[in-house]
């Protein structure tokens, strides 16, 4: 059992420091205090991905799929759903609430997706010995796809109105609601595939493998409490230290520590060969962030002393805006349930591009082309738009014969 859990007590052992300075009220200098936070979120992250992936065992289904993709993301919601409490006393921290969101949600989709996408193309070109062009999903993801497609539509409202109102957060928790409930009836049952560490506690014995599970949901659930808010600030005051602008140290940074274990199971499946499964877990943290992320924020913002409505400036409403295109292109490319090698190289670049012209025009500018290109992929597949947007609320039964993802070549 020790070798099992032995990558888990390492992880722990590095997210001391972080509990240790918060317990005793230690306030480090800002730039090391990143480091030490960051680190607990970090090792704290890598216990929960690898509880959810053992959970699997006991769990089975799409609901499992579900849930695990829920509990990768919790430390970024803990420090987002931070920022949005603060702001409810300090209007100035709205700002940063909007910053992590849009920023995990651009990481998550245009490196995300398109890094597994490649990587799953480049195996499998090595395995067959010819060029892979596409990844095709199996028929059941259209589901997930679906939702994400209604709340992607649904989030227009936001940069829209300038505002995340509580009524708009609690319809979104009420369809991810709705979205545990229809993964929960999906009927799937197959073998849970599990990588590293996570494939060795799963193998535990019942009683202990359960307990193990149990003890780092709760262990790493506590160093996330911990670490969360001093390492929400840190980033604030850090970027002041250091001359850096503090949105995007929000933006980009708090959401790469708390995302990066996400990242690396969905590569490992990527890596194996399983590119489809790499892919719906990263489609499902989609869904999740567009529904359970988002609509937590405007209830985080009321019980810190906000309104009804979590108020954007002008800044905050463009973040918004390009996040939306951006998932908007994501839906039009998967509506066939192929993901091909071009598009992966499109986002990829798409993401990259916003360093090199940051700024009002271009943020305006890179909505437009991920608008541009959404029309033209969308009109392509047009035929599988209705089947898609309606896949959430259609009865489906278990085909006979399922059909596992696939890699097509040209």
């Amino acid at each position: 059992m020790f070798r099992a859990i032995r990558p888990v007590l390492f992880l722990l052992i590095a997210a001391v420091p972080a509990v240790a300075l918060r317990v005793t009220g230690v306030h480090p200098w800002a730039p090391l205090a990143i480091v030490v936070f960051g680190l607990g979120v970090v090792a704290a992250s890598f216990v929960l991905a690898w509880a959810a992936e053992a959970a699997e065992v006991d769990i089975s289904g799409g609901l499992a799929i579900a849930l695990l993709a829920v509990i990768a993301v919790l430390p970024e919601y803990a420090v987002d759903l931070y920022f949005a409490h603060t702001a409810g006393s300090k209007p100035e921290f709205v700002q940063y609430a909007a910053a992590n969101m849009t920023g995990s949600n651009r990481l998550l989709l245009g490196l995300g997706w398109s890094s597994v996408v490649l990587v799953s193309l480049y195996v499998a070109s090595r395995r067959s010995g010819r060029s892979v062009q596409a990844l095709v999903l199996d028929s059941g993801y259209r589901r997930e796809l679906g939702f994400l497609a209604v709340a992607g539509v649904v989030a227009f409202i936001i940069p829209v109105t300038g505002q995340i109102h509580l009524v708009l957060g609690i319809a979104l928790l009420a369809f991810f609601a709705y979205y545990l409930y229809r993964a929960a009836s999906s009927g799937h049952d197959e073998e849970p595939e599990l990588v590293g560490p996570a494939k060795r506690i799963g193998s535990l014995p019942t009683t202990q493998r359960r307990v193990t599970v149990i003890a780092m949901f709760l262990l790493a659930a506590a160093v996330i409490l911990v670490s969360a808010e001093p390492f929400a600030n840190s980033l604030v005051e850090g970027g002041q230290a250091l001359g850096i602008d503090q949105f995007l140290l929000v933006q980009w940074l708090a959401p790469l520590a708390s995302e990066a274990p996400e990242f690396i199971v969905a590569l490992l499946f990527a890596w194996r060969g399983k590119g489809g499964a790499a892919l719906g877990l990263l489609i499902s943290a989609k869904v999740n962030q567009w529904t359970l992320l988002i609509g937590s924020l405007p209830i985080a913002y009321g019980i810190g002393g906000g309104g009804a409505a979590l108020a954007l400036d002008g800044r905050q409403v463009e973040e918004f805006l390009l996040t939306a295109t951006q998932t908007l292109l994501g839906i039009a490319i998967l509506l066939t349930l192929r993901f091909p090698r071009w598009a992966a190289w499109t986002l990829l670049g798409l993401f990259a591009v916003q360093f090199a012209v940051p700024g009002q025009t271009g943020r305006y500018v890179i909505s437009g082309v991920y608008l541009a290109l959404t029309v033209v992929v969308m009109v392509r597949n047009r035929h599988q738009l209705v089947p898609t947007i309606t896949a959430p609320f259609r009865r489906t039964s278990k085909p006979a014969e399922e059909r596992t993802d696939e890699l097509v070549g040209v």
